[in-house]
C-alpha cells in the first residue's frame, strides 16, 4: 500500500494521513514517519536532479506539501561547486550575506516512479523498524526479573522465539528445562533475564531455568509472600530435577513453610506443575548456621556439625544408613544444599568419623610421647582432655593442666617446660633447615611466613619474594599443605607480596613523566 501510495505522488494532506495511519498500525510517533518519507523524497530527489548535489526535502505539517532544495553554502575557498559558492555570489544574492550563511535554492516537485517509489518505501519500513526497536528496547530495559506471558513463535535447534505481543524475545536451548518441549503457538511464562541493545536491534532473552524465576512463581503463588510477609532467602536448583528453596517468616504466627505449601500442596504443585514436575525441598532458614544446614539436607538426618566458620567450611556427620541419602543421586542433594547455603559441605558417616577422630587421636598421642617424654597414659589423658598441639601444652594456663585428674602443679610444669623446649628445638632446626635453603633476607623476614612455611617454600625452589609474589594463592596453600592456614590469610600474603610490583610501576611512570619534562 505505501510503495502504491508514493508512485501516485500523493503530495497533499494524504501524505499525512498514511503517516498517522502507518504510526498508529506500528505504534510509534507520527513524526518518525513523516522524518522517513523526508528522507526517502530527499533519495529520490539526489536521484533526479544529481549525487553531487545537497538536497533537503521537507513535508510541511499542515497540508502535506512536499518541499524541495538544493543547498548552497557560502566558502571563502570554493572546493566543491555543486554544494558551495564564494561571498562574491552570495552578496549577489543576499546584500548581507556572510561566510557560512546557507543559500536554499527551491526544486520543481518530482514524480516519483516505480524505483524510486520502491526505494522511497524501503526507507520508510527501514526507519519504522527501527522505531519499532528503540521503543521495544524502552519498554523492557526495565523488566529485567519480570515473569511474562508469551506464545511459542518458532523453534530453532533447540532455541525457542517467543512473541511477546509488543515484541519478540528468546530463549536459548541452555535456559530451557531439559526434556522440555515446545510447539508453535504453544503458550510459555518465562523470565526476563537480560535486554540488551545489539547490532542487529534490542535482543529481550529470557529463562526458565534461572533461579529466579522459581522464586517469582512462588511470589505469584503465595500472597504471603507478595505481601512480604514471607521472604524468600535463597533458591538453588536442578532444572527439571530437583530444587530447594530457604524461606523466612516475619510473622512469628505464620509457618514459611506451610504457607507455601498450600492447602493440600495446591501452591507449590502450581509451581511443580509450570516447572515440569521439578521436586521442590522447602526448607525454613535459620539464623543459626549449623541448624539451617542440617535443614537444607532434609530429607536425611545429622547427629553432628563441625563449622570452620573462617573459610565456610562444614563437616556434618550423619548415620551410616543415611549416606546416600545425604548425598542424593550424583550427589544432588548435598550439591543443593552448598548452593542454598553457600557453605562448602563434607559429609561423613559415624562409622568414617569415629574411624577418623580415632587416628587423628592416636597421632596427637604419638606426637606427644615422642616429643614430650611421656608414657601412652598421660599422653591418652592430654588427648582426652582436648590438647591437639605442643602449642597447646606450652602456653595454656598453668591451671588448666592441674584441673586434670592426677596431675598436680609439679607435673604440670614439668609437661609446659618440656613443651616449650621442644618447641624451641624444632624451631632452632628449622631455622637451621632455612639457612641451608639460602633464602633471601627479605623472604626470611617476610610477615606471616613461619618457619615451617619458609623450609616449605625453599623446598619448592621459592627463594625470595618475587618468587613468591608469582605464586597464585591456591599454589601456595598447596605448597604449605599441612600447615593450617586460611584463604584470606593465604591472599594477603600473595598481595603484601606483589606489593613491590605496583612500587616499581609508580617510579617507572615518574621517571617517564620527569624524562618527558
Amino acid at each position: 500500500m505505501l510503495e502504491k501510495e508514493l508512485n501516485q505522488n500523493i503530495a497533499r494532506p494524504e501524505l499525512l494521513q498514511i503517516a498517522e495511519s502507518v504510526a498508529r498500525e506500528k505504534s510509534i510517533d507520527q513524526e518518525i514517519v513523516i522524518e522517513a518519507m523526508e528522507q526517502a523524497i530527499q533519495s529520490a530527489g539526489k536521484r533526479k536532479y544529481g549525487q553531487e548535489l545537497e538536497i533537503i526535502a521537507g513535508i510541511n505539517r499542515k497540508n502535506g506539501e512536499i518541499e524541495l532544495a538544493r543547498v548552497l553554502k557560502v566558502s571563502e575557498v570554493v572546493e566543491n561547486k555543486y554544494t558551495e559558492i564564494t561571498l562574491e555570489e552570495g552578496l549577489k544574492r543576499d546584500s548581507s550575506a556572510t561566510i557560512g550563511d546557507y543559500f536554499y535554492d527551491p526544486l520543481p516537485p518530482i514524480e516519483l516512479g516505480r524505483v524510486a517509489a520502491q526505494t522511497a518505501k524501503q526507507v520508510i519500513v527501514q526507519k519504522v523498524r527501527d522505531a519499532e526497536r528503540a521503543k521495544q528496547y524502552e519498554e523492557f530495559k526495565d523488566r529485567v526479573g519480570e515473569v511474562v506471558n508469551g506464545l511459542v513463535k518458532r523453534v530453532e535447534y533447540g532455541n525457542v522465539i517467543v512473541d511477546l505481543g509488543r515484541g519478540e524475545a528468546f530463549i536459548r536451548r541452555d535456559d530451557v528445562i531439559p526434556r522440555e518441549t515446545f510447539r508453535p503457538g504453544d503458550r510459555i511464562r518465562s523470565h526476563i533475564s537480560e535486554v540488551k541493545q545489539e547490532q542487529r536491534g534490542p535482543q529481550i532473552y529470557l529463562s526458565r531455568t534461572a533461579n529466579e524465576f522459581m522464586a517469582k512463581l512462588f511470589t505469584q503463588e503465595v500472597p504471603e509472600i507478595y505481601d512480604g510477609i514471607i521472604e524468600i532467602v535463597a533458591v538453588a536448583r536442578d532444572p527439571g530435577s530437583r530444587a530447594k528453596i530457604s524461606v523466612l517468616s516475619k510473622d512469628n504466627s505464620i509457618d514459611p513453610v506451610g504457607a507455601c505449601v498450600g492447602m493440600r500442596g495446591s501452591r507449590v504443585q502450581a509451581v511443580v506443575a509450570e516447572l515440569q514436575n521439578e521436586k521442590i525441598d522447602i526448607i525454613p532458614y535459620s539464623e543459626d548456621v549449623a541448624t539451617y544446614l542440617v535443614n537444607a539436607l532434609a530429607p536425611a538426618e545429622v547427629t553432628k556439625v563441625v563449622l570452620d566458620e573462617e573459610q565456610k567450611k562444614v563437616e556434618i556427620v550423619v548415620p551410616d544408613e543415611q549416606l546416600s541419602l545425604a548425598i542424593g543421586r550424583r550427589g544432588q542433594n548435598v550439591r543443593l544444599a552448598c548452593q542454598l547455603t553457600g557453605w562448602d559441605i563434607d559429609i561423613l558417616t559415624e562409622g568414617s568419623e569415629s574411624e577418623r577422630r580415632q587416628k587423628e587421636m592416636k597421632n596427637i598421642s604419638q606426637l606427644f610421647i615422642d616429643r614430650l617424654n611421656v608414657d601412652e597414659v598421660i599422653a591418652q589423658v592430654l588427648v582426652t582432655e582436648g590438647f591437639a598441639s605442643l602449642e597447646a601444652v606450652a602456653y595454656v594456663p598453668i591451671g588448666d593442666l592441674v584441673e586434670i585428674e592426677g596431675f598436680d602443679e609439679k607435673v604440670a610444669e614439668e609437661l609446659r617446660e618440656r613443651a616449650l623446649t621442644s618447641l624451641k628445638e624444632a624451631d632452632e632446626g628449622l631455622k637451621k633447615d632455612i639457612e641451608k635453603l639460602g633464602l633471601s633476607a627479605e623472604l626470611s623476614a617476610f610477615e606471616g611466613l613461619s618457619s615451617a612455611m619458609l623450609v616449605k617454600l625453599g623446598n619448592a625452589n621459592i627463594k625470595n619474594v618475587n618468587d613468591l609474589a608469582d605464586l597464585a594463592s591456591d599454589e601456595f596453600k598447596e605448597i604449605i599443605e599441612g600447615i593450617n592456614l586460611s584463604n584470606k590469610d593465604a591472599d594477603d600474603i600473595i598481595m603484601r607480596a606483589r606489593a613491590g610490583w605496583f612500587e616499581e610501576d609508580g617510579e617507572e611512570k615518574k621517571e617517564e613523566d620527569n624524562e618527558e619534562k
